[in-house]
């Protein structure tokens, strides 16, 4: 979306939408899942439980740290990635409260 479009909605709505984006890839899901379950630092290890590239799994973490799900620091020759949890629980909030905006069903609907 262009920065003139990204500017019709508030910065929630834009925040919320970007997160969506990330995690609309299964190998995103794979890797956010993986980490969540290991619950500590991932070194390299990625390449082995997903079967995919290393490039590919690269371009999959730049996604998910952009948006902050993920945080990453430098170790030797390597980067090692965590869950971001303050930032894990600012989304599961958002997506909490944007779920529950729907009303209870009052009638028939289309």
């Amino acid at each position: 979306m262009g920065i003139t479009k990204s500017d019709l909605f508030t910065k929630k709505q834009n925040e919320l939408a970007a997160m969506a984006k990330a995690l609309a890839h299964p190998a995103r899901i794979a890797i956010l899942q993986y980490l969540l379950k290991t619950n500590s630092c991932v070194c390299g290890t990625l390449v082995d439980v997903l079967g995919l590239a290393q490039p590919t799994i690269s371009q999959h973490l730049k996604e998910l740290k952009q948006v902050g799900l993920i945080q990453g620091n430098i170790e030797g020759t390597s980067v090692c990635y965590c869950i971001n949890h303050e930032k894990w629980t600012e989304y599961r909030s958002f997506f909490s409260t944007f779920f529950k905006e729907l009303p209870e069903p009052s009638g028939e609907c289309c």
